[in-house]
């Protein structure tokens, strides 16, 4: 009897288990740069980027700059996208123009957390945009988590897209 009512707590307390901060922004800089945290960049939204943006959205986006941090050709973001109905805050690390981490940092919904994990955000290692803006890369799903892969994919596409423009910026000044 103690054990189905623990086997039931545990399986109940499973979305609250994983809501939560895997890794504060700061911690997540200090990591990619080596503590060494390099001078925050903005970009500012404007109405050529904020199409693009919204294209891959699907919507428009709620942010007028974008805040990056840039050391060589390595630059790191951390952006926010709704899952289902929460935002999913993720940091993401691009050298060249590929995806070296993708990283879940605060996750806020009830369903969808298992992207958090490493056998997830491995996937997008490596990718890099297409043409089309599409991801290089095949992205499997996770069953019950859809809403959270796309959050993720769109996020990765974004983030490749605005380094491409900051390096862009920073070559032509």
């Amino acid at each position: 009897m103690k054990k189905t009512l623990l086997i039931c707590a545990l399986l109940f307390m499973q979305p609250a288990i994983a809501k939560g901060v895997y890794q504060t922004p700061l911690a997540f800089l200090g990591q990619t740069f080596s503590n060494d945290i390099p001078k925050q960049s903005t970009i500012w939204v404007d109405k050529e980027l904020k199409h693009v943006i919204s294209n891959i959205l699907q919507h428009n986006p709620s942010f007028i700059r974008v805040k990056y941090w840039q050391r060589g050709t390595t630059t790191a973001w951390i952006l926010d996208e709704i899952g289902k109905e929460k935002p999913i805050t993720v940091g993401v690390v691009i050298t060249g123009n590929k995806i070296q981490q993708l990283k879940v940092l605060s996750f806020r919904e009830s369903r969808g957390w298992e992207v958090k994990h490493d056998f997830f955000t491995r996937q997008f290692n490596n990718a890099s945009l297409t043409d089309d803006l599409k991801l290089s890369e095949t992205v499997d799903g996770i069953s019950g988590a859809t809403l959270s892969v796309r959050a993720l994919k769109k996020i990765a596409r974004i983030a490749l897209y605005l380094h491409q423009k900051a390096n862009n910026e920073s070559t032509t000044k």
